[in-house]
């Protein structure tokens, strides 16, 4: 019987890379690596260091293999990278090359702990990028469920890069790359003594510290120019539907260098440093993107106190192939549509799949969050091991986030908010 994707995907047995990282790794630097304008600085120099290590990243933008690994040539690592990315064409065979392990973000994954330990016995370094996919917002989310207990587990020294100007380079909510600055900054995190002594909780809480970077705020005071033709604003309203001054959903739009509210007309102009310039004195803007983001997130916060709170959406549903790869860069093929649910009890799916009815649920303490493959115009999670896209109607990505992540939170989910000052 012929093998699926996902059974020839679980099968492999991950070894260190070989020579073809460093062949993929020096053309990709000299192919991009002054094209980003990647400065790396070493507060400590952990391309001298010999013993195998657990390299921790912020996650800024989907651009983030080359901006933290290119800077440690010839050091190799081992990626770990979403599951659902090994269906996509265009990324299985480089990710068999480098031998890439795969991870099924916010869910449990024993495959990934196996491989991983055994790439560690052989003396390998591992790259991991713990906070579950790359920045939404320009800052980062906390590091996903269990990542202190990884550590813990691995007893490994651990370090650490912030990529500053990732998310500048590359946003969410637009896949049109723009080229300023990117500068990534590596250092100790922990001692293998040090992890002895701290809990998971402990681990947890000093990753989310260290690795804790806001690229709008950190751009407001180094105010680097980011080249993208005059569409700056291109679906920023993906990000920030909520308008501060007449307190409307979903009437922002972002196009050109403009974001502004189509009910009320408040609004600014964006420059190439990300700089938001309200049209006039009477238009209500954040200080900045993260703020304003912030902001929803709050109304989010408040919104789901109310015992009545429902979300409802008309979705297609896609799920990964059996045999054949995603082309054309497709994340998902779409088998169904339906009905998507949010509300104290958690996410309901009610419609179709593969021209027969289906439905699923999955409480609030099994969805901490999503994933996003891509950009803001859908998400994804994990039913019974099954990987289940969501592509809404309507415009409502952002909002289906932050209300998912408060419940969670809410009904004292195992995922908790920053407990630090976020500056």
């Amino acid at each position: 019987m012929k093998k699926t994707l996902a059974q020839k995907l679980h099968s492999r047995k991950i070894k260190k890379p070989n020579i073809l990282y460093l062949i993929l790794g020096y053309i990709w630097k000299l192919l991009f690596y002054k094209k980003y304008n990647v400065t790396p600085i070493f507060k400590t120099d952990i391309k001298k260091v010999k013993e195998p290590y657990i390299l921790l990243s912020s996650h800024a933008s989907r651009l983030d293999y080359m901006f933290t690994a290119i800077p440690l040539l010839p050091k190799r690592f081992n990626f770990v990278a979403g599951y659902n990315e090994f269906f996509r064409s265009h990324l299985a065979m480089v990710f068999k090359l480098l031998r890439v392990i795969p991870k099924k973000n916010f869910t449990a994954d024993i495959y990934t702990i196996k491989e991983v330990s055994r790439v560690i016995k052989k003396g390998g370094n591992i790259i991991l990028y713990p906070e579950g996919m790359s920045s939404i917002s320009g800052a980062n989310q906390p590091v996903a469920v269990g990542t202190g207990k990884f550590i813990k587990h691995f007893k490994m020294p651990v370090y650490y890069s912030v990529i500053k100007g990732g998310y500048l380079t590359s946003p969410k909510y637009d896949l049109t790359e723009r080229y300023g600055k990117v500068e990534v900054v590596y250092d100790i995190m922990f001692t293998k003594e040090e992890i002895e002594k701290l809990s998971p909780a402990e681990i947890e809480d000093i990753i989310n510290e260290k690795l804790y970077h806001d690229d709008y705020a950190w751009n407001k005071e180094v105010k680097i120019e980011y080249k993208i033709n005059g569409s700056i604003a291109y679906n920023l309203h993906h990000l920030l539907y909520y308008c501060p001054k007449c307190k409307s959903e979903f009437t922002m739009k972002g196009t050109n260098n403009k974001i502004y509210c189509t009910k009320c007309g408040n609004g600014a102009e964006i420059t190439n440093t990300y700089e938001m310039i309200p049209f006039d004195d009477s238009c209500i803007i954040p200080n900045t993107q993260t703020e304003w983001f912030n902001l929803e997130r709050k109304l989010a916060e408040e919104e789901i106190k109310n015992p009545d709170f429902k979300l409802t959406e008309k979705v297609k549903l896609g799920m990964l192939p059996k045999y054949d790869y995603l082309k054309d860069q497709k994340t998902s093929e779409i088998v169904g549509e339906g009905i998507i649910t949010l509300d104290h009890s958690g996410l309901t799916y009610t419609g179709t799949c593969n021209n027969e009815p289906f439905s699923f649920h999955l409480n609030t303490s099994e969805i901490p969050t999503y994933g996003m493959c891509t950009d803001l115009s859908r998400f994804y999670t994990f039913y019974k091991g099954e990987f289940m896209e969501f592509y809404p109607e309507n415009e409502t990505v952002e909002k289906w986030f932050l209300c998912t992540e408060s419940l969670h939170r809410y009904h004292n989910g195992k995922w908790r908010n920053f407990n630090f000052d976020k500056k």
